[in-house]
């Protein structure tokens, strides 16, 4: 990798779009796939992105449906609702010895990646940002924040420290963790409980945490037992006092899916939470009885 970078993004939306905009503005070619319409509208029109944090940006990006040259990177930034069919657009042979960045909730999609790609060059991220596609290519980025932890437990430093710099040097603040196990359960043990309870009650954080304090209080502890019998770190008190911290009328993603009608990410946050549990014989009987609850309203 060299100074300017090809960076392909798989899944243009609000994580996608907004990397894509910045990534395009510091110089480096990007590619971004997505279906026709899409692609269309990405080609003529570029991606606009509102940010009160980096400023509003109108950035041209190239646009396919499918991955047809080696890049230096693919970052996945679709739901895991529709992984499996959007990673038809990546080719393992188009992607060559380009790092495969998934931006991607839960735990457990490293291994199944790495089944597909070469596992040296799987570089797992975690984003901290509330961003929102309002329409193909328009982009609002709503947090003051946008923070990015990078990892990778085989893939080689150099590569993952030359692409937080282009990630840092872009806009959102970068690291690179050594600890990819302790990375991916931090973003877990905070998502899990906050996604699985604003879902089930329909209600925002602030609701959450007066009227339903109990039992957000056991779930937090019931993830971060399952995130300490995995190896990572797990702080109940941390937790509660992040949720506390936040804005009272935040939403999780999961709830605004629901909320659209869109398949949920149940299966990637409370599923992988319960086979953990199981893994490590961890009770976990609230987030069983949630996440049951929030399978039968989804008919799953």
């Amino acid at each position: 990798m060299g100074n300017e970078l090809t960076v392909a993004v798989l899944g243009p939306g609000g994580v996608g779009g907004l990397l894509a905009a910045l990534l395009s503005r510091a110089g480096h070619r990007v590619i971004c796939l997505a279906g026709e319409a899409t692609a269309d509208t990405l080609r003529t029109r570029g991606i606009r992105v509102h940010s009160a944090r980096f400023g509003d940006v109108t950035a041209e990006v190239e646009a396919d449906t499918h991955l047809r040259e080696p890049v230096d990177a693919c970052l996945v930034t679709v739901k895991h609702t529709s992984l499996d069919s959007a990673l038809t657009r990546v080719p393992p042979a188009a992607l060559g010895d380009g790092l495969l960045v998934p931006f991607l909730n839960g735990v457990e999609h490293p291994a199944a990646l790495r089944a597909r790609y070469r596992p040296d060059r799987v570089a797992p991220a975690v984003i901290r940002v509330e961003s929102t596609r309002v329409a193909p290519g328009v982009i609002d980025h709503g947090s003051p924040f946008a923070e990015i932890d990078l990892t990778g437990a085989q893939v080689p430093p150099a590569l993952l420290d030359i692409l937080a710099g282009a990630f840092g040097a872009a806009g959102p603040a970068t690291r690179v963790l050594a600890d990819e196990t302790a990375a991916l359960w931090a973003k877990m043990a905070f998502l899990a409980p906050f996604a699985l309870l604003t879902t089930r009650y329909g209600l925002p954080l602030g609701d959450v945490r007066t009227r339903h304090r109990a039992e957000l209080t056991a779930l937090v502890e019931e993830t971060a037992a399952i995130s300490r019998a995995c190896g990572a770190p797990g702080d109940p008190a941390e937790a509660l006092a992040r949720y506390d911290a936040f804005p009272p009328q935040t939403k999780s993603s999961m709830q605004r899916d629901a909320e659209a009608g869109r398949p949920l990410e149940l299966d990637a946050i409370g599923g992988a939470l319960l086979r953990a549990a199981a893994r490590h014989d961890v009770p976990a009987p609230v987030t069983a009885r949630v996440t049951g609850e929030l399978r039968a309203a989804a008919g799953h």
